[in-house]
């Protein structure tokens, strides 16, 4: 199937404004997982980042950043659970074999597979590039996971989970980080109690515990030790983007909305309308240039880490710092200009400035990522304490 990033992310959008939107008061309310916007898009856009060759879209980092602006709009809850789908499509593809291109991008690419990531640890904090799950062979072309895992987006709604080990065989180098794809339903696996956040209500956030948990060795992505790799090159862009898109869509969600309702306040009783008057077009004109630049940032993050272009580390960084920043000022300013209508409980902006607190919290941590830009600016490892 071919379909080009216009017509995807217009495809996006109409899903969004469709599906998504409707039903987006809902899911956070109740709150509950987004299982009609998510088949939707899983169905039209699953296979987005999966390559050609096994029937995807092949597309890449733009994509993701653009698709995600567009659900994001409507509901950031859906638009994380399918950027996390995005992300572990994008890891399984990096170095798949044929029993990976058979298993799991095939029928991602055709729309009816859902995975997503298992990274973070209750332990490591916001560190999820240093898990602690421990992967030994078990023998007759087994691997045993033991550990947990905390905060998995889609948890008990994906078909797969792409799960970060540590290798802890006899005579194992220390630190030999893999990569690995868990089966839904694979036997001993024990899912915690849904995680009831503040926002980002709809993203069935769940803790994951692996008791030594069996699976074929088949299920190891790339060579053993190659986790780092996947996290800086596959990982990290592809999750950065996936979180960028959103929020900018959050944001820019809030952008509209304010304009919506000053538009809506034109005509009044007495006195000047609030469009009128300077104070007001001022903050909306810094809202909008605020939100655009964030817009460039992100797309520039996207198209360098593509090329490869020396600038990718640091713009992918400051592209999730930067929105986080953008989202939360950018609601902000929304619930100024739109007074108490604005601050109504159940209001579109109550819903978006909790969903877009988020942006500092999910991984990497916006200060995380700061340092991360200064030390890449000035050549220093990036993971010395």
């Amino acid at each position: 199937m071919r379909l080009e990033l216009g017509a995807a992310v217009s495809l996006a959008r109409e899903i969004a404004e469709d599906v998504l939107a409707p039903e987006a008061a809902a899911v956070d309310e109740e709150p509950r997982w987004p299982a009609d916007g998510m088949a939707a898009l899983r169905t039209a856009l699953g296979g987005l980042v999966v390559p050609r060759e096994s029937g995807g879209l092949g597309h890449g980092l733009l994509a993701v950043a653009q698709v995600g602006e567009a659900t994001g709009r409507a509901c950031a809850s859906t638009s994380i659970c399918f950027g996390m789908h995005l992300v572990g499509s994008a890891v399984i593809a990096a170095k798949a074999g044929p029993l990976h291109r058979e298993r799991y991008l095939e029928p991602i690419a055709a729309g009816e597979h859902l995975t997503t990531l298992a990274l973070s640890e209750p332990m490591t904090g916001v560190e999820f590039w240093l898990p602690q799950t421990r992967m030994e062979r078990s023998g007759s072309g087994r691997l045993r996971l033991t550990g947990a895992k905390s905060f998995v987006t889609n948890a008990g709604h994906a078909d797969s989970y792409v799960v970060s080990t540590v290798a802890a065989g006899p005579g194992t180098p220390p630190g030999q980080f893999s990569c690995t794809v868990v089966d839904a339903g694979t036997p001993g696996m024990v899912w915690g109690d849904s995680w009831q956040g503040f926002g980002m209500r709809g993203n069935s956030s769940r803790a994951l515990k692996l008791p030594g948990v069996e699976i074929p060795a088949g299920c190891l992505l790339g060579e053993e030790g190659d986790e780092i790799w996947y996290v800086f090159n596959v990982v990290a862009p592809y999750f950065l983007m996936a979180m960028a898109g959103t929020y900018l869509g959050v944001a820019a969600a809030a952008l509209e909305e304010a304009r919506g309702h000053l538009l809506r306040r034109r005509s009044t009783r007495a006195g000047r309308p609030p469009a009128g008057q300077p104070v007001v077009q001022h903050r909306l004109g810094t809202m909008w240039a605020r939100v655009e630049r964030t817009r460039r940032l992100i797309y520039h993050a996207a198209a360098e880490a593509e090329a490869g272009g020396p600038q990718a580390l640091p713009a992918l960084a400051s592209a999730k710092a930067e929105v986080a920043d953008a989202a939360e000022a950018t609601v902000n300013d929304a619930l100024t200009l739109a007074g108490g209508i604005g601050y109504a409980e159940r209001s579109p902006l109550h819903r978006m400035l909790r969903d877009a607190r988020a942006a500092h919290v999910m991984s990497p941590v916006t200060d995380v990522l700061r340092v991360w830009t200064g030390r890449a600016l000035l050549e220093e490892p990036l993971l010395e304490g």
